[in-house]
This record gives C-alpha cells, sequence and structure tokens, in this order.
C-alpha cells in the first residue's frame, strides 16, 4: 500500500524544478565559463568518499554535519561530502602532483546532517575555486578577485567584503603561552563574542597582563581601513607574525581597492572563521538581504600534508543556489525556442525533425492519443508539410 504523502521530501531536501533548473544551469555554466577563462580547470571529485579524507583539514570542522556509512565491499567508514575542498587538495597533491601552481574549480551537490539555520537546506551546491602551490597575498588577492567576478555575474549588487586573518589570534596565543586547552576555550569565547566570559577567562589566566588587555581588545578590533591602524597600536606589543598579518591585511585591501573603488571593505580581526583549517588570510562576502556570509574562503597551506605533499593554498566557496536565488530578480527567462512535429510515421518527417534537432533547435513530437496542444506544450512553432516538404512555421501566423 502506498504511504499517505509520499510525495513528501526529507526536511533540507528540495527538488528543482524546469523553470528553476533553467536558471541555475544556465548560472552554473557562465560560472565555470569564467573559472576557465581564469585558467582554472574544472575537477569532479566523488559523492562518497572515506571518511578519514573528507575529515581532513576542514573536515574535523565538519564531523557532525557529514553522513557516515560503512562500505559493504571493504568494510570501512565511507562518508556522504559536506565539504568538497578537501578532495580538491587531495587531486592537486596527489593525482596532479605538479611543482607550479595549480587553479582548480569544481560545483556539485554536498549534503549536511544539519541545515543552516537560515537557508535551512541540506543539500547546498557547493561551487568554488582553489589556487595551490602560491604563498603570497598576490594569491589571495587573485581568489577575491575572483569570488568577487562570480558574485557580479550572479546579479548581486551592494556586495560587502569582510578580511580577517587567523594567524594573529594563533600567533598571539603561542606568544601569551596559551595551553591547547586555553586556546580552545578562548577561541571559542571569541567566536561568541562573549565579553563579560572573555573577561572572566583573562582574569583567571596566568599570563601578562600585556596580552590580557590585547584579547580583551580583539573583538573590538573591526570596521573600516582605521582598524588596521587601531590594531598596530592595540598589538604593539605582539611579535612579527602579528605585525606581518597585519601589513598583508592592509596590503590586499589596497589592491581591491584599485580594482574595486566601490567595494566596501571591512576588517573583523576576532574572527576565526575556520579555525582548525585556515591558516592566514580569511574572507566572506556579505550583501544587506541575507544574515549571513554568501561565499566564503581564506587561505590554507599545507592541506595536501596527509595525501604525501603539503601545498600553499587559497580558495573559496559558495552555494549555487543561493546565489541563484539571490540574483534571480536580474534573471530573464531564456525563451529558447520549442517546435511542435505532429505525430506521423513519415521518413521526410522524420529526417527534418533529426536536422532541426542537429542544428541545435529543440523539437518535441506529438504522441498519438496524447492531451495538450501546441500551444499548452510552449511551443513557439510547429512542423507543417507544404506540398513534400515540411517547414517551420511560427504559432503566431497561425492564429
Amino acid at each position: 500500500m502506498q504511504p499517505k504523502d509520499s510525495w513528501l521530501l526529507p526536511d533540507g531536501i528540495e527538488e528543482i524544478l524546469p523553470e528553476e533548473a533553467q536558471h541555475l544551469e544556465s548560472l552554473r555554466r557562465k560560472i565555470l565559463d569564467t573559472f576557465a577563462c581564469w585558467g582554472y580547470e574544472l575537477v569532479i571529485p566523488p559523492f562518497i568518499d572515506y571518511l578519514d579524507s573528507l575529515l581532513t583539514g576542514s573536515g574535523h570542522d565538519l564531523e557532525l554535519q557529514t553522513f557516515k556509512l560503512t562500505d559493504q565491499i571493504s568494510g570501512e567508514m565511507l562518508g556522504v561530502r559536506a565539504d568538497m575542498t578537501p578532495q580538491v587538495a587531495r587531486i592537486d597533491a596527489h593525482n596532479l602532483n605538479a611543482e607550479w601552481p595549480t587553479r582548480l574549480c569544481y560545483t556539485g551537490t554536498i549534503l549536511h546532517t544539519k541545515g543552516d539555520p537560515l537557508e535551512k537546506t541540506r543539500s547546498p551546491m557547493q561551487i568554488g575555486a582553489e589556487l595551490y602551490g602560491h604563498a603570497g597575498k598576490e594569491s589571495d588577492v587573485e581568489v577575491i578577485r575572483l569570488m568577487l567576478e562570480m558574485l557580479a555575474m550572479s546579479g548581486l549588487q551592494n556586495v560587502h567584503l569582510d578580511l580577517g586573518h587567523v594567524g594573529i589570534y594563533r600567533a598571539l596565543s603561542r606568544q601569551a603561552g596559551l595551553t591547547d586547552a586555553q586556546e580552545a576555550e578562548l577561541f571559542d569565547v571569541l567566536q561568541r563574542k562573549a565579553r563579560p566570559e572573555l573577561q572572566e577567562l583573562m582574569a583567571a589566566y596566568s599570563i601578562d597582563d600585556a596580552f590580557k588587555t590585547m584579547f580583551l581588545k580583539l573583538p573590538q578590533l573591526n570596521g573600516s581601513k582605521e582598524t588596521i591602524a587601531k590594531a598596530r597600536e592595540v598589538l604593539l606589543a605582539a611579535n612579527g607574525e602579528v605585525k606581518a598579518a597585519l601589513a598583508d591585511l592592509e596590503a590586499i585591501a589596497d589592491k581591491l581597492t584599485v580594482n574595486f573603488p566601490s567595494l566596501p571593505v571591512s576588517f573583523d580581526l576576532a574572527e576565526l572563521r575556520g579555525y582548525h583549517y585556515h591558516t592566514g588570510v580569511v574572507f566572506a562576502a556579505f550583501v544587506p538581504s541575507v544574515g549571513r556570509e554568501i561565499a566564503r574562503g581564506g587561505r590554507y597551506d599545507n592541506i595536501g600534508a596527509i595525501f604525501g605533499r603539503a601545498r600553499a593554498a587559497t580558495g573559496f566557496s559558495a552555494d549555487l543556489k543561493v546565489l541563484a536565488a539571490l540574483g534571480k530578480t536580474s534573471y530573464t527567462k531564456e525563451l529558447r525556442p520549442l517546435i511542435f512535429a505532429p505525430y506521423q510515421d513519415d521518413a521526410t518527417l522524420h529526417e527534418k525533425i533529426r536536422d532541426l534537432r542537429a542544428e541545435g533547435l529543440a523539437v518535441v513530437q506529438q504522441l498519438p492519443g496524447q492531451a495538450g496542444s501546441a500551444q499548452d506544450l510552449g511551443c513557439t512553432s510547429v512542423l507543417e508539410q507544404d506540398h513534400q516538404n515540411w517547414v517551420v512555421r511560427p504559432l503566431a501566423s497561425l492564429e
């Protein structure tokens, strides 16, 4: 017996209907074509992979988001990918094995055990680009520029860029002599921007007062470009790693301002997204209508070490379905010509239909006894017999 409401889908799992699918596919092709024009080659990682491979780097932050299953052939633990970045890093490190910079891009559905609080979906369509083999800030600038190009192509306006650097907190923690437990505890408080808890922690930690002051002021180091000058004053006692990180952030922002004069750029030095994964600059793009980032990325050097070859790396990703939905106001549906052909067992008709399809035209042929006219099927023209020939005539001319 068929269960009631068998048409329902699991929470957070969506199906995409024709018009939306056409828009999504059109945007996917445009973005991938743009990536290709920048020299980024497409790779297609597997949907299911060994769990250890999926939980490399960023995967440790996604362990609770990963569906797990046992391989009936090998008995090994497998996972359904919740993020494609570790897989792409493996392709660069193990399969391609180049000594020069490698540019790769990818797109595909990923699966999460829990949905995003705002978007609700558990099946994002991830799209992104990664640049391997270059450790300089110039490659960070390149991937940020490419991300902004992708957002502009998606029809998004009023994009805002937020910059941070996880190396600042990591260097301060080492210099202050924090234990691993203290570093993790402080990280959690900073992520939640819980200032009363932060004050309690600093009072309890046996570290130099200068570092207590710097940690207490770290959440306040956010805003416009003046943030960098303020950070240099607040973090004056920090070591050279912190000062180099501030210099990199400033240089990246200056370069982007030249390329995108109207782009609002802000800084948040307490933003530690992907802290266990990223090693340097992190960035995120926002638009006013959405309460979370619409694209994000950063530097994650040495990601390939577990695959046998550590490589400098930087990149970004986004949910293609989110980009398509946000940019839909600027989307004009493509009215593709659709030709209606009658049902006849006629060799000349079949040849004409084959020729039209070979030219890239869409032809739908009537089925015997079917319901619906050419207009009902959304056709723009029909095939009609004119003496011994079959000709295409617009529907409007037949009314």
